[in-house]
This record gives structure tokens, sequence and C-alpha cells, in this order.
């Protein structure tokens, strides 16, 4: 099999799309707070890889086209499931001894579990919030796309994020915070938060994003998939 340079972006593309996704997913229960002005905002820390998911799905989209980007999404989908089944297992795997003695300084179930299993949970309502976003980012994109024949390519990539992180967002901190937050205006503050920080970063993006497609088709030589303009 030859690697091409198309081919070799493709695989790397996609490993960093499915590694950010599932490391956001792991660290998606830790949060913090900041004050702008009058309003405290509370955020994920599984926000620090938004921006990279948000790039790379572009790229993807523009480069190898709708049904290669459902394709990575897909994938992502199933690998995130192979981590639950990881996580599950290890849960199930005894503990040593030796972890229960008093000086033991390392991992103990007590934290293990509290982690991971509470990682495994957001990995659960992250798949379902995912797959959805994901598709409804991916139609837009390309809806934009054939409607400007290619044009404005900040409107395409911001507007498609813009719709499908909303409903993204909404699914996935009603279905990990619900139970946990002390009341349904907490879940909505995360919500309003996370999807300011999210549409902020869409556009603070904008100049990353073509500087990202001017490295590939300058430095690499490669053209946008047209295809789907059709």
């Amino acid at each position: 099999m030859t690697l091409d340079a198309r081919l070799k972006l493709f695989v790397v593309l996609a490993g960093l799309f499915i590694t950010s996704l599932l490391v956001g997913d792991l660290i998606g229960g830790k949060l913090y707070q900041t004050q702008v002005g009058d309003l405290t905002l509370t955020i994920s820390v599984g926000m620090i890889p938004f921006p990279i998911v948000f790039l790379l799905t572009d790229l993807i989209n523009e480069f190898y086209g709708r049904r290669a980007a459902r394709f990575v999404t897909l994938v992502g989908f199933v690998m995130a499931w192979f981590t639950i089944g990881v996580l599950s297992v290890a849960q199930i795997v005894p503990w040593a001894p030796m972890t229960r003695d008093p000086t033991w300084t390392g991992f103990t179930q007590y934290t293990f579990d509290n982690i991971f299993l509470g990682s495994r949970w957001i990995l659960i309502c992250s798949t379902v919030a995912y797959l959805i976003g994901q598709f409804i980012d991916i139609a837009i994109f390309h809806f934009l796309r054939r409607r400007l024949h290619g044009r404005f390519l900040w409107l395409r990539a911001t507007g498609s994020t813009a719709v499908s992180q909303l409903i993204d967002t909404i699914v996935i901190q009603i279905l990990v915070w619900r139970g946990v937050m002390p009341s349904f205006e907490d879940i909505v503050s995360i919500i309003a938060t996370s999807y300011l920080v999210k549409v902020v970063a869409a556009i603070a993006l904008t100049p990353l994003i073509y500087a990202g497609h001017a490295l590939v088709e300058r430095g690499l030589g490669l053209e946008p998939y047209r295809a789907d303009e059709r």
C-alpha cells in the first residue's frame, strides 16, 4: 500500500480527532469557575480539547468530504464504546491486597472508581450527544458549502459549529449533570457557559482554520474535496 500525502494526513487528522474526543470525555468531570464582571462562569475542563476537535472536523470536511467525515465520526463513536468497555473490565479486575494498606499512596479502589467510573458515565452520555452533534455539523457544513459554492469558509465552519454544538451541549450537560447538580438552574448555567465558550472559540479559531487550509494546500499540495459541492 502506498501512503501518499493525502492518506497520511487523513490518518493523522483522524487520530488527533479521536484522541481529543476521548481525552475531553475522560477529564470532563472536573469543573472550574471564572469571574467575568458580575457573571460567574462554570466550565468543564473537557472544553480544553474542543478547539482541536473543531479545527480537525473542518479540515476533514473540507479536504476529504462528507463520507470521510461521517466515517471518522463513526470510528470515534466505536472507540468511545471500546474505552467504556475497557473501563468496565478494569473495574471488575480485583485489587491487589497491598492497595488496602493504610500506608499505600497509589490509586485506591475509591479514587480509581471515583475518577474513571465517573468518566465512564460521561463517555456514555457523550457518545449520544457526539453522534447527534457531529452528523448535524457535517450536514450543515456541506449544505452551506454547496449553497455558497465553496466560498466563505469562516461562515461554513462557524455556522455549522454554532448549530451542532448547541444541540450537543444541551444533550450532554443534561445527561451528565441531572441528579448531580443541586438544581436545574445550575445545569442551565453550565449549558449556557459551555455553549458561549464554544462559540467564542469557534470565532477565535477562524485565523487558524485559514492557516490550516493554507498549510495543507500549499505545504502538502492537496486540493479541497469538491464532489460534495455538486
